[in-house]
């Protein structure tokens, strides 16, 4: 079975279209059996509740939990702890799957037994006009822990995970308001290669204001969090010196931002981080 899960605050005006483009998947219309629409609402204060409700009528696979607001990663745990499928597949509320995406993704995970996870392209569309991605957000296959150091390469939209998989490396950081798939990414890259499929199979729509990539400045302070608890693993030398390199990296333009925001403990905080990370 594969679970789908939606998480959602305040996105009435984009959650039909999600939800749509998860009963247009032609895998769902030919395994009538073999999947569910989870749709978490962590505490939405809008009509969202009433938007499911039309389809909670229609719709026997669809289950809604509505949850006191506590946050992405909270809310997605609490997906996965009532997912009942082998497969999960996380869509954000302003995002879009195109038809034949979990096709073409169970079509690849039972072709390759191997592999845990696989990811799609994308189409990225900003304030409605479609977008080119820069160079850096390009996608590699492999183990690319080097690149998914600097930047999240892990898009929940277009995984496909194996339930096992997200078993063994750990579900979501629930202390982390936002680059909580940051860390789930970085977790998967120590362990696993990954899976990328060049065929764009989802549709990314940002440049909205209520984005969490746009509430905090410095979202690197919870990257270098995730890193640090990626080193207190204990990873092998060449491992742990990329990491270190990077947090030092980070933590040095995190230090200089805060003091430019005269926000001195902060500054410090990250400046000791920096001295007590030794290569």
């Amino acid at each position: 079975m594969v679970t789908a899960i939606i998480v959602t605050y305040n996105r009435s005006r984009f959650l039909s279209d999600a939800i749509e483009s998860v009963l247009a998947q032609t895998y769902f219309n030919k395994n009538l059996a073999d999947w569910e629409l989870l749709i978490i609402d962590d505490g939405s204060t809008d009509d969202t509740g009433l938007l499911v409700s039309r389809y909670l009528q229609v719709v026997p696979d669809i289950r809604y939990y509505c949850e006191p607001h506590r946050g992405v990663s909270a809310a997605r745990n609490r997906g996965l702890a009532e997912a009942r499928g082998d497969f999960i597949a996380f869509l954000d509320s302003d995002d879009l799957w195109l038809p034949s995406k979990i096709e073409v993704q169970m079509s690849y995970l039972r072709a390759f037994s191997s592999a845990p996870f696989c990811l799609t392209e994308e189409i990225w569309i900003r304030q409605g006009k479609r977008v080119n991605q820069a160079r850096k957000h390009q996608k590699p296959s492999g183990y690319i822990l080097e690149r998914a150091l600097s930047l999240c390469l892990l898009s929940l939209s277009s995984a496909l995970f194996r339930r096992q998989l997200l078993d063994e490396v750990g579900w979501f950081d629930e202390t982390l308001p936002v680059c909580e798939d940051y860390d789930l990414g970085l977790r998967i890259a120590l362990r696993y290669p990954y899976y990328y499929l060049s065929s764009p199979l989802i549709i990314k729509r940002g440049g909205h204001a209520d984005q969490l990539s746009r509430k905090y400045w410095g979202n690197d302070r919870w990257r270098v969090m995730a890193m640090l608890k990626a080193l207190s693993t204990g990873p092998d030398e060449p491992t742990a010196t990329l990491i270190k390199e990077e947090i030092k990296r980070k933590a040095t333009i995190l230090a200089k931002g805060f003091r430019k925001r005269g926000e001195l403990s902060q500054a410090e905080y990250y400046e000791n981080i920096i001295n007590s990370v030794t290569i």
